[in-house]
């Protein structure tokens, strides 16, 4: 297997790390909203906004993250792509402070 193949593949696995976090974290009936290509989509999206904002960073290489704005994006580009609808409380629920920490550190 290449490096390319397994880094495909390193990637895969923790983008399903994600996904059965934010099911565990936003429990049973807020599970019930999204399903597993929802939580993808979502993940994507956000990790788009932030290559949209990364130039944004302070001299550590921090940049301030407002959820409900992420929130708004995702519900735009939902919209305009034909997902969802999404729920705006339970969009907020799905994870969406942990996933930018988490992929925050590989913006700087």
């Amino acid at each position: 297997m290449s490096a390319i193949d397994n880094e495909i593949l390193l990637g895969a696995e923790e983008d399903a790390k994600e996904v059965a976090f934010i099911y565990n974290y936003i429990g049973q009936e807020n599970s019930e909203l999204f399903s597993e290509d929802d939580i993808y989509y979502c993940i994507d999206v956000i990790l788009e906004y932030l290559d949209s904002i990364s130039n944004t960073a302070d001299e550590e290489g921090f940049i301030d993250i407002d959820t409900e704005e992420i929130v708004r994006y995702i519900e735009k580009k939902a919209k305009k792509e034909q997902m969802g609808p999404y729920d705006h409380d339970a969009l907020l629920l799905t994870g969406i402070q942990r996933t930018t920490s988490r992929r925050i550190i590989t913006v700087h």
